[in-house]
């Protein structure tokens, strides 16, 4: 079992309406969330903060909740009604997305038991909700560690222009960042990633790990800002959805484990660290994101699975 460390969520929890080869399935889903339902499935004591309805797809998020091991924040629940994300699978598994959803975090008054908060995607940039995420990241942030996936939707999120300050304002406040390739080539175009990641280590995480989908990751560390090519697992794709949010999990359990994430004393440990103590976790990001994209949906494995 891992140890015990309490982790809170902070973001969207959906359905999404999966479009592929002609059939619709639903599946719950959200960014947050599925970093949420990951961390549970790897056995970390989580609670998600999200937003959604007491109908039929709020329910079937309660449940998903239930059987991941995550709680749920008081307050969650009170949406008028669930929000949706409408998922197009290409012939290649990649997903685009269409949004119908609305923002709101639920007040959160007790932050003391809290060690680590996460956050990303819609949940950190979407009004009202997103300047709430930023003032609870706020508060707790002398005394738990933070992780953070811009995770970008362009279409809900508007011009990468007006998203960028949000995005760096987080950062700013984080440990941990993992971003895409094609999120930073989204936000910052024409710029390189060894660019980007040397400006977003100097606004303060202590790690950042960029995905680059089938070609593996890079890791970099503030106190060394040199890109490490990390090699990907090679298996067969079903479909993408959730794969980021894998990898996220995956990244967190891991340093959660290794004691680099999880209280104010973590966060001094974790801007001592060497690559030789992070890469572990990056390792079992990829093994998470891996076993997710051989299975539709958002699927998160468990320690069994990942042999952790």
């Amino acid at each position: 079992m891992a140890q015990a460390s309490p982790v809170l969520v902070l973001g969207e929890a959906l359905v999404d309406v999966v479009h592929q080869a002609g059939e619709i399935t639903e599946h719950v889903g959200g960014s947050p969330a599925n970093v949420a339902f990951g961390l549970g499935r790897l056995d970390h004591d989580v609670a998600l903060a999200a937003w959604f309805a007491k109908d039929d797809r709020g329910e079937r998020i309660a449940a998903a909740c239930r059987a991941a091991g995550v709680a749920i924040a008081a307050g969650s629940d009170r949406a008028p009604r669930t929000s949706v994300a409408n998922a197009v699978v290409d012939e290649a598994g990649k997903a685009s997305y269409q949004f119908d959803l609305s923002w709101i975090l639920p007040m959160l008054p007790d932050l003391s038991r809290v060690r680590h908060l996460h956050t990303g995607s819609i949940g950190a940039t979407l009004e009202p909700g997103g300047s709430q995420v930023v003032e609870t990241l706020r508060r707790a942030a002398a005394h738990a560690t933070v992780s953070y996936d811009p995770n970008a939707r362009p279409t809900l999120m508007g011009s990468a222009a007006l998203v960028r300050a949000r995005v760096e304002d987080i950062i700013s406040l984080s440990d941990v960042v993992k971003s895409s390739d094609e999120d930073v080539e989204w936000l910052y175009p024409g710029e390189s990633i060894a660019d980007v990641v040397r400006g977003w280590l100097k606004l303060g995480p202590a790690v950042v790990v960029i995905t680059r989908g089938g070609d593996g990751a890079y890791l970099a560390l503030a106190e060394d800002e040199d890109l490490i090519e990390i090699p990907p697992n090679r298996v067969t794709v079903i479909d993408t959805v959730g794969a980021g949010d894998s990898f996220m999990a995956g990244l967190v359990s891991g340093l959660l484990d290794a004691g680099l994430l999880g209280g104010a004393e973590a966060k001094q440990r974790i801007r001592r660290a060497t690559a030789q103590e992070v890469r572990p976790a990056v390792d079992r990001a990829i093994a998470t994101s891996s076993l997710t994209v051989s299975k539709a949906g958002a699927y998160g494995p468990t320690r069994d699975e990942i042999g952790a």
